[in-house]
């Protein structure tokens, strides 16, 4: 059972993570997540337990527990390919292009739409305006 936990300290590394997990049964991986450009971590991780049962007992018994001076959420994580954006198909069926949606137009980047409160959307790719364009 592949398990999400969040809300980890910036200290917290991937031998906390097997240490604390593997109190509730066999712990075939865990990762704390680290952003490539910083080499700090991202706040999260993914822990890899052996056994289905012993996953959900670690849910039950680790979430909203402390861990490094802060208080993490445990949950069984989404398949990977659902975690991704880039398409895929939708729950009615169709399929759907995923990424971003490029505007060629001389503004240089995806324009908003306005929400019939005056505000309107941020630029796509690229910058742009957005609102109504008279």
């Amino acid at each position: 059972m592949n398990l999400f936990v969040a809300k980890l300290s910036s200290s917290t590394t991937d031998d906390d993570l097997q240490e604390l997990f593997s109190k509730h049964g066999e712990v075939t991986s865990a990762k704390v997540i680290i952003d490539r450009e910083t080499g700090n971590s991202k706040g999260f991780g993914f822990v890899e337990m052996a056994d289905e049962g012993e996953g959900q007992a670690a849910i039950e018994a680790l979430n909203d527990s402390e861990l490094d001076g802060n208080q993490i959420v445990v949950k069984k994580a989404n398949p990977r390919n659902e975690n991704r954006s880039g398409g895929g198909q939708r729950r009615d069926g169709s399929q759907s292009r995923g990424g971003y949606q490029r505007r060629d137009d001389r503004r240089g980047g995806g324009g908003g739409r306005d929400d019939n409160r005056g505000r309107s959307g941020g630029g796509g790719y690229g910058g742009g305006g957005g609102g109504n364009r008279w």
